[in-house]
C-alpha cells in the first residue's frame, strides 16, 4: 500500500455540492499515513457545520476497502476552515508610543525618573499619560500631591470608565488611589495582575503620545501582564553605578530581550550618578561608583540616555508632591534632556522597527 493507491481511491468519491471528486476540489490535505495495513489522512470542510461530513468520511472509507483492500483500517482526520478573524484591536487605540520605565532592582530612584520624566515630556507640549504599575510600592500619589484624590468613573460609548487624575498636564492612575495607603498590599500575583489590567484597559485615557508605566523593579507576574497586555514601544533602564545594581540591571534587560518577550531596550538612564554639594557646585563625588551606567551601555550597544545627579532637592519636590521637572533647576532640566533623548530614541525605534507586539500567552 502506498500513497498512490489512497489517492486513487479518493478520486472517486464526489463532493454532492459541486460534483467534483474531494482530491480535485482540494478536500484531501497532504497528511496521508501509511503503517501497515493502516492509514489515515485529513479531510477538509469549509465549516464544522457542513451536512456532508458523515457521509463523505463513510465514502471515504467505503472507496479505499474497494480499491486498497477490505482489511484497510482507515482513519479520516475532520479539519474544518476557521472564518478569518479580524486582528485584536489595540488596547490602548488612542495612544502613540507606550514607554516602560524600568529597574532591575529597588531603590534606583525609578519612580522618581518615571514620574519626572512624564512631567517633562508634558512641558514640551505632548499629551501624557503615567501609570503607576508598582503594585506593592506604588509612589505616583505621593509624588504628585494627589494622594487624596478620589477616582470616579463616567460612561464612554456605553463603557463606564475610570477617569485618571490629571496633573502637571499628566493623566495618572495607580493602584495607591484604591488601597489604604497606611497598610501593606497583600495580594497574590493573579490578583495584582488583574487590578493593573483593570487600571488599563477600563480607564479613559484618551489621546496620549506618550504613555509611560512606572514598572515595578526586577521581573515578575506583573511585567508578564503587562507585555501580555500591551505592544511596549520600548523600556527605559534605569540603574546606578554600583555593581550590585548594574547587575540586576542586566537581568532586567535580558527579560525584555528574550525572544518570547521582545520588547525593544531605548536605553539606559544611570541616576546618582554623582554627588556635587550645593555650596560646592564644582565639585563631584561618586558615592556609588562611576560611570557603572555609561559602561553598562557601552557594553550591550545600547543609548546611555542621562546621566542624573544625585540632589536632595530632587528627593524632597517629590515628598511634596511636585515633581523637580517642573521647575527651571539644573536638575529640572536634567530632565528635560531625558525627555529629549527619549523622544529621539522612540523615534529611532519606530523608524528602524516593525511595532512590537502583544506577547502571545499560549506560547509559553
Amino acid at each position: 500500500m502506498y500513497p498512490r493507491q489512497i489517492i486513487d481511491a479518493l478520486s472517486t468519491v464526489r463532493y454532492p455540492g459541486t460534483g467534483k471528486n474531494i482530491v480535485e476540489s482540494g478536500m484531501v490535505e497532504d497528511d496521508i499515513r501509511i503503517d501497515g495495513n493502516k492509514v489515515s489522512f485529513s479531510l477538509r470542510f469549509d465549516k464544522p457545520t457542513n451536512p456532508f461530513i458523515k457521509s463523505l468520511v463513510k465514502a471515504c472509507e467505503a472507496a479505499i476497502h474497494l480499491h486498497v483492500g477490505k482489511e484497510t483500517e482507515v482513519t479520516v482526520n475532520v479539519v474544518t476552515e476557521m472564518a478569518a478573524q479580524p486582528e485584536n484591536p489595540p488596547v490602548l487605540p488612542g495612544v502613540k508610543n507606550i514607554i516602560g520605565v524600568a529597574s532591575g532592582k529597588g531603590g534606583v530612584g525609578k519612580s522618581t525618573v518615571a514620574s519626572n520624566l512624564a512631567v517633562a515630556l508634558a512641558r514640551e507640549g505632548y499629551k501624557v499619560g503615567l501609570l503607576d504599575a508598582d503594585i506593592f510600592g506604588p509612589s505616583a500619589p505621593k509624588m504628585f500631591g494627589i494622594e487624596d484624590e478620589q477616582l470616579y468613573i463616567h460612561d464612554v460609548n456605553g463603557r463606564p470608565l475610570i477617569i485618571p487624575i490629571e496633573k502637571y498636564g499628566v493623566k495618572v492612575l495607580s493602584i495607591g488611589f484604591v488601597v489604604d495607603k497606611e497598610k501593606a498590599v497583600l495580594w497574590r500575583g493573579s490578583m495584582a495582575s488583574n487590578a493593573l489590567k483593570q487600571l488599563i484597559t477600563d480607564a479613559d485615557w484618551g489621546e496620549l503620545d506618550y504613555f509611560v508605566i512606572d514598572m515595578p523593579p526586577g521581573t515578575s507576574d506583573i511585567h508578564l501582564t503587562l507585555v501580555q497586555t500591551l505592544a511596549i514601544t520600548g523600556v527605559v533602564i534605569v540603574t546606578t553605578p554600583q555593581e550590585v545594581a548594574l547587575a540586576d540591571a542586566r537581568k532586567g534587560i535580558a527579560m525584555f530581550l528574550e525572544d518570547k518577550i521582545d520588547v525593544p531596550v531605548l536605553g539606559i538612564v544611570e541616576n546618582m550618578a554623582w554627588f556635587t554639594p550645593a555650596e560646592h557646585p564644582d565639585e563631584r563625588y561618586y558615592i556609588f561608583g562611576r560611570e557603572g551606567g555609561v559602561k553598562l551601555a557601552e557594553h550591550l550597544k545600547l543609548p546611555l540616555l542621562a546621566q542624573l545627579p544625585l540632589v536632595a532637592s530632587v528627593a524632597d519636590s517629590g515628598d511634596r508632591g511636585t515633581p523637580i521637572a517642573m521647575g527651571d533647576s539644573l536638575a529640572a532640566q536634567s530632565y528635560i534632556h531625558l525627555a529629549h533623548e527619549v523622544i529621539t530614541a522612540v523615534d529611532n525605534r519606530n523608524t528602524t522597527l516593525p511595532p512590537t507586539q502583544v506577547v502571545d500567552v499560549t506560547k509559553h
